[in-house]
């Protein structure tokens, strides 16, 4: 066991930290990597890799579809510990804190998309920073609102009540319980109401991050405050890794049980999606907290905590930082030499794992100087 990388504070956990980290680690690069060290191998394992790491079409659950879920399930599982150190300053104090980062949430993510070209009839104003800020907000107003059994009992009337909506209404032209791409109700929806323009890198039928599907979006953070709540009881550590894998465990059983009635569909965030999405995010968490809080081996998680520390920072940068073409110019300046003398040995395949880790460390380092620096974003 070791203990060289401490919590910030004595309620803050390191796990959550770390599993962000882990989270964004695929977001940032890792897939990259990942695929590009799968079609070196040309291996029916790597197949598979290549395969989970791309998003199901339509229907269905890979491990790729599991990342934003687990953000959103994150960014609900903090909310008792953030909110809780404002107990003390009284509700005036907590909603301005989630009206500030709210507000700068969906400015950032507008910002991502283009908000200041003013170019209107181009702009998408849905996003991913766009949800989590209003998931966000939801999920923290309604942890101050309501008791755990009262956030059970809505997150229950939100998966069942997404279920009747997308089962009993027909969008027009379509009947009621078309699930398909083009008459999904939520699609319509996004096309008659949704401001900005709908993009066919989206689906095109509607936007991922569209209005109707924000909705369970909302309970999969829900979930990340039931799961937060537990963690900052008084219950022992075990107790609490049990109860973990224990909900979990249902969540998932039930959201595959439920799948052969309500299709487990990502771009919908259909009900079922959200528990199997849901569970499995439970079971890393577990998994993450027995290890670095419990056993308390953390050396391992300085890597993903350096990342999870500065997730929006990472997410945001590429935007502003070609870190494809600094890392090539690093490359071509210090290893010139060393790459015409093992060129002749190097495969195409081998080029892209190379260039693929290099984009990863590049961002890394980045985000380890700013931690290092003690630079957060803070939103």
């Amino acid at each position: 066991m070791d203990s060289d990388v401490k919590p910030k504070s004595s309620e803050r956990l390191l796990s959550i930290d770390a599993l962000r980290g882990f989270d964004m680690f695929w977001i940032m690069g890792g897939d990259r990597l990942a695929r590009a060290l799968a079609k070196w191998s040309d291996s029916p394992a790597g197949k598979t890799v290549q395969e989970q790491l791309e998003h199901a079409q339509w229907h269905g659950f890979r491990f790729y579809d599991l990342i934003f879920p687990l953000f959103l399930f994150l960014v609900g599982t903090v909310l008792p510990f953030s909110l809780g150190k404002l107990q003390d300053q009284g509700r005036s104090a907590e909603y301005r804190r989630i009206a500030r980062r709210t507000v700068l949430l969906f400015g950032l993510g507008l910002l991502c998309n283009g908000v200041l070209r003013f170019d209107w009839a181009n702009l998408r104003v849905a996003g991913v920073l766009q949800r989590i800020a209003l998931c966000y907000a939801f999920a923290a107003l309604i942890s101050l609102w309501f008791s755990p059994r009262g956030i059970v009992a809505v997150l229950a009337t939100i998966l069942l009540g997404y279920w009747a909506l997308m089962a009993n209404v027909a969008a027009p032209g379509f009947t009621a319980g078309d699930f398909s791409i083009e008459g999904n109700l939520s699609g319509w929806v996004d096309r008659q109401y949704l401001p900005g323009k709908i993009m066919k890198a989206y689906y095109g039928y509607g936007d991922n991050e569209g209005l109707i599907t924000t909705i369970p979006a909302v309970a999969t953070a829900l979930l990340g405050v039931l799961a937060g709540t537990w963690l900052r009881s008084s219950r022992g550590p075990w107790q609490k890794a049990a109860g973990l894998v224990a909900a979990g465990a249902l969540s998932l059983v039930v959201g595959v049980a439920w799948g052969t009635r309500f299709p487990i569909n990502k771009i919908l965030w259909t009900s079922p999606f959200v528990l199997v999405a849901g569970g499995l995010s439970l079971l890393l968490l577990a998994f993450f907290y027995t290890v670095i809080d419990v056993l308390r081996f953390r050396r391992w998680a300085f890597f993903f905590v350096v990342i999870g520390a500065n997730a929006i920072t990472i997410f945001v940068a590429p935007r502003f930082i070609d870190f494809e073409n600094l890392t090539k110019y690093f490359a071509r300046f210090f290893l010139s030499g060393a790459g015409r003398l093992l060129e002749p040995y190097l495969s195409a395949d081998a080029n892209l794992v190379l260039l693929a880790a290099g984009v990863l460390a590049a961002k890394w380092l980045f985000l380890y100087y700013l931690y290092r620096n003690r630079l957060f974003l803070r939103v």
